[in-house]
């Protein structure tokens, strides 16, 4: 094998302050780099990195569909408790400008849970406990 993993996902957001702000303020990322000339963000929890790429403002914007669009479908994180994802999803929920697909459930069969919702930028995120698997 040649590579060696993700070194960073690129994605594109509606509004770069307040996807950057979710990641920095809500779910504790450290922000990498900012550059307003070509507008994006670097954040990272320190394993995952994502850069943040501000839409054309002046474009008509299309909203992400995973059933129509080829590319991301979305972007899986996961935290290490059951108590941390429901605790997780009580903030989430109460963000601004968030949309909560749906909240903890079985994944599968379970034990394992996760849930689905689009952070304001517009990209579809899933929180997961893996629940030891």
């Amino acid at each position: 094998m040649i590579t060696k993993g993700i070194n960073h996902l690129g994605l594109t957001v509606r509004d770069l302050d307040q996807t950057t702000a979710f990641f920095t303020e809500l779910l504790g990322w450290k922000l990498l780099a900012r550059d307003d000339s070509y507008p994006r963000t670097t954040v990272s929890d320190g394993s995952a990195r994502l850069t943040l790429w501000q839409a054309d403002r002046t474009a008509p914007k299309t909203d992400f569909d995973r059933k129509a669009n080829i590319g991301l479908h979305h972007v899986a994180l996961e935290v290490e408790t059951e108590d941390d994802l429901n605790a997780l999803a009580g903030k989430i929920e109460a963000w601004p400008g968030v949309t909560i697909e749906f909240g903890p459930e079985p994944l599968g069969n379970g034990p394992r849970k996760h849930m689905m919702f689009a952070e304001p930028g517009g990209i579809r995120l899933e929180i997961i406990w893996a629940a030891g698997q």
